[in-house]
């Protein structure tokens, strides 16, 4: 099949779908689960793709809710990545239900529309996203071993295509005093929890020193039992952020400094426990987003003029991206509205959010099918990602 013919193709059979695809956010919605916890979801998905002809494997990496999803055995192989968690007290304000209906949409319109020897057409079903920790975990397993390009969309504000992402490295620190009667006997007790305060005036002075691009927040997990008992133990847990590895690393190290400088002045033992999953910044791989944005112009969707990197968070995709090209485009669901609020849940079941499954599904599946029909684009990608 020719490509214009290819493409208009895909464009019909997600049109014919829209009302499958656009339920599909909908049920995820309704019954939004959290990372790992994400039984009822995979079932849905994993389900919907094993009708429509997709051999399905279930329990990836060690992950129950994990799935590959694979239909044909010849050609490139393009994955289509399906997040599905959901943020605790929030639901789906993180949009992964439209995400989740747009992939599963992008498939069915490959598999209906490419012949079976043409092309392998993968979804992965990728947990915990926002733990940090399906992607990263199937990245380690060698999941994306043979994969030709990576693929999602993400709901947002803006329709974007290029978005950057900070790497992320997560630290907790656990401090051990000694307790004793606060107002009796306070000269025999040890106070875990200035050490935690400690911890978070060393880091704000710190903040002074650090680049622009550097991000470190925290939380304090435990601060003690009760006003009257000082407390034996505390505990806070912090994230930091750059847009490259080795300032994480640097960064890491001056906080960890901190944590063992309070530990020190207080006089606690200080236990760090620092997440080996360390989430990478977002390659960008301008051949497959120049791609994408010509089936935008194709689709007459114009993109915003928002910075790329502006307002930046971090995600699992970014491991995705360093061992294949990947793209990680936006597709709009309502002006103005933010993630993690319950405002962008709401969106993504609004009219809009509904055209945002049809858009990212139709869009992605027209990306796949060009880089299909055209493999001197499958070559110009990956010499841009090897530097070649």
């Amino acid at each position: 099949m020719e490509l214009a013919a290819l493409k208009q193709a895909i464009a019909g059979v997600v049109g014919q779908r829209r009302n499958e695809l656009t339920d599909i956010a909908e049920q995820l919605f309704r019954f939004p689960e959290t990372g790992l916890q994400e039984y009822r979801s995979a079932a849905l998905l994993a389900d919907i793709l094993e009708r429509e002809g997709f051999r399905l494997e279930r329990s990836l990496a060690g992950m129950d809710t994990a799935f590959r999803a694979a239909y044909g055995s010849d050609g490139p192989t393009i994955a289509i990545l399906a997040e599905m968690d959901a943020l605790p007290g929030l639901g789906h304000a993180c949009g992964h239900n439209v995400i989740a209906a747009a992939a599963v949409g992008a498939a069915i319109a490959l598999r209906q529309a490419v012949p079976i020897g043409e092309a392998r057409i993968v979804v992965l079903g990728t947990p915990a996203e926002e733990l940090g920790i399906g992607k990263v975990e199937l990245v380690k397993a060698g999941i994306f071993q043979g994969v030709d390009a990576a693929m999602m969309v993400h709901p947002s504000s803006r329709r974007l295509v290029i978005k950057h992402y900070l790497g992320l490295a997560r630290i907790r620190f656990t401090f051990f005093g000694r307790p004793a009667h606060a107002a009796a006997y306070p000269e025999e007790g040890v106070n875990a929890l200035d050490g935690v305060i400690q911890t978070f005036n060393g880091i704000n002075a710190l903040r002074q020193q650090l680049r622009q691009d550097v991000r470190v927040h925290g939380i304090i997990t435990d601060g003690g039992v009760a006003p009257n008992i000082i407390p034996a133990t505390a505990a806070c847990h912090f994230y930091v952020r750059a847009t490259d590895l080795d300032e994480v690393g640097r960064v890491r190290e001056r906080v960890v400094a901190c944590a063992e400088g309070a530990a020190r002045a207080t006089g606690c033992r200080l236990e760090v426990a620092a997440d080996e999953r360390v989430l990478a910044p977002l390659k960008i791989n301008h051949t497959l987003s120049g791609l994408y944005s010509e089936q935008l112009v194709h689709l007459g969707l114009p993109e915003a003029t928002a910075p790329a990197d502006k307002n930046l968070g971090s995600s699992d995709i970014g491991n995705v991206s360093q061992v294949v090209p990947t793209i990680h485009p936006h597709v709009p669901i309502g002006a103005g509205v933010h993630i993690h609020t319950e405002d962008f849940a709401r969106a993504t079941i609004s009219e809009q959010g509904r055209e945002a499954v049809v858009e990212g599904a139709t869009a992605m599946a027209l990306t796949a099918a060009e880089l299909i029909a055209r493999p001197e684009l499958r070559k110009k990608m990956w010499d841009e990602f090897t530097g070649s």
